[in-house]
């Protein structure tokens, strides 16, 4: 696994498997956001078979498919709620983990300042620069 922290609650990450949800559970997570719609992912890896075994293992879970076609307000504000606003750990993930961490820093506009919103993905290893503008004013 390659568990990237944003912030003291909030990681991100690249595809998890289902054998992954013990480690995930020690390591403090809480809460598993899949934000990889179903249509990328063999069976073994769809978000049913991820929720049933991140529950096995007393994780919560919630699920936010995300391409960057979808990534509209409504959309980003429901991420945030099911991820940041719960009060978890929580885990989100994607493909690579960027999907998870543009969806986190769209979800930050206009809370956060921009360059400080760009240098945490940056610190957890996303290079977001390009998007400093757009993260420079609310975007839900």
């Amino acid at each position: 696994m390659d568990i990237r922290q944003l912030t003291p609650r909030y990681f991100v990450s690249p595809q998890i498997a289902a054998d992954d949800m013990a480690a995930l559970a020690e390591a403090g997570i809480t809460r598993i956001l899949c934000n990889r719609p179903d249509a990328e992912v063999p069976p073994s890896h769809s978000a049913a078979a991820i929720r049933a075994a991140a529950e096995a293992a007393g994780l919560s879970f919630s699920e936010q498919p995300l391409t960057h076609q979808t990534m509209v307000p409504d959309v980003i504000a429901n991420n945030r709620a099911l991820g940041v606003e719960t009060g978890d750990v929580v885990l989100a993930y994607c493909a690579s983990g960027t999907r998870s961490t543009i969806a986190w820093a769209l979800g930050q506009a206009g809370d956060m300042d921009a360059d400080e919103i760009v240098q945490t993905a940056q610190a957890g290893g996303y290079d977001l620069a390009g998007m400093r503008q757009a993260l420079a004013q609310r975007f839900c």
